[in-house]
């Protein structure tokens, strides 16, 4: 699926408010749906790409020799949700989908198992 028909079927979870696909080597967002005056996704997207490049650089200072999944961030009535995409979809660029909920609509897990579909059936 492109990227535009992956956001479309982001903002189909329960509870979904905005999400974006994001490269994290420029902050830049390929695209974003939903959000608002109240939720400027771009702003997001550039500050989550400082979440996932800190967290990269925790992983590597620890020699875990693993990945990140996705990183949770709870809110009293949301939760930002950032799933990291696997190299099949990512090519050269690092980019990661991140999804906003409302915390009373949601259900965090389904959420989480949506995210994965949806990766692993979109191709950039």
């Amino acid at each position: 699926m492109n990227i535009e028909t992956a956001l479309k079927e982001a903002m189909t979870i329960s509870g979904a408010l905005g999400v974006a696909l994001v490269d994290y080597d420029s902050g830049m967002s390929l695209g974003t749906m939903g959000g608002g005056d109240w939720l400027n996704l771009e702003v997001a997207a550039a500050g989550n790409t400082d979440v996932v490049r800190a967290k990269q650089r925790v992983i590597s200072a620890l020699k875990l020799n693993d990945d990140i999944e996705d990183i949770l961030i709870t809110l009293q009535r949301q939760y930002h949700l950032i799933r990291l995409l696997g190299s099949s979809n990512r090519g050269s660029s690092r980019l990661f989908l991140y999804l906003v909920l409302d915390r009373e609509r949601s259900n965090l897990a389904l959420a989480r198992h949506s995210l994965r579909s949806i990766e692993a059936d979109l191709t950039v």
